[in-house]
């Protein structure tokens, strides 16, 4: 019964230990949103917009197929692909060469030349 509570040096230690860390958090809160790297942030942004722009040219051709008469071709206009990225991805404004440039190569890669018509090469 001699002893005093609360006492114990390794106890304050790791109390104050965790106060200073938590303090250091506070202090450096914002710095973990922003990359260490900008160059490398701003490549691998431009690797999504490019594949999300490629998900919206797919997008916007399955949906003029759907469209589409049994025997009509589906139509499938740049600005389609705009309107798309834009709903479904959130990305405003988009530039209509890129969004062309994607129409194009799904438009290849999804053997729309028999069934589909576009204005991607106009």
């Amino acid at each position: 019964m001699g002893e005093a509570v609360g006492t114990e040096p390794f106890g304050l230690l790791i109390v104050a230990a965790g106060v200073v860390l938590i303090l250091f958090g506070l202090l450096w809160r914002g710095r973990v949103r922003r990359p260490f790297a900008p160059l490398r942030a701003l490549e691998a942004q431009d690797r999504i917009f490019a594949r999300e722009l490629r998900r919206a040219a797919d997008m916007a051709i399955a949906a003029a197929r759907r469209q589409a008469a049994p025997d009509e071709p589906a139509i499938i206009r740049v600005d389609d692909v705009i309107r798309v990225m834009t709903a479904q991805f959130g990305h405003y404004p988009v530039p209509r060469e890129q969004a062309a440039a994607a129409l194009r190569e799904r438009f290849e890669a999804g053997a729309c030349r028999t069934d589909c018509l576009t204005d991607a090469y106009d």
